[in-house]
């Protein structure tokens, strides 16, 4: 699981910074928005619900960065 993170982080910053493919960013984005999802799922099953406060947060940052890149005028400039 830390290691999907390490490879969200990477693929959120590294496209964007090099300019390299840069529509991985938001598809990174949107797999930080499933493993935070999943680890919703998880805090809840195992009755941690003081975690999911964090957990919601990552998943508002991420959604606000797919929603940018994914947004109407997001590739046309």
């Amino acid at each position: 699981m830390g290691l999907l993170e390490v490879l969200a982080a990477v693929g959120l910053i590294l496209p964007a910074v090099l300019g390299i493919a840069p529509v991985l960013v938001p598809l990174a984005a949107v797999g930080v928005m499933l493993l935070m999802v999943g680890a919703m799922i998880t805090h809840l099953r195992r009755r941690e619900a003081k975690v999911i406060v964090a957990n919601l947060a990552y998943l508002a940052l991420a959604g606000f960065v797919a929603w940018g890149r994914f947004g109407p005028e997001s590739f046309t400039g």
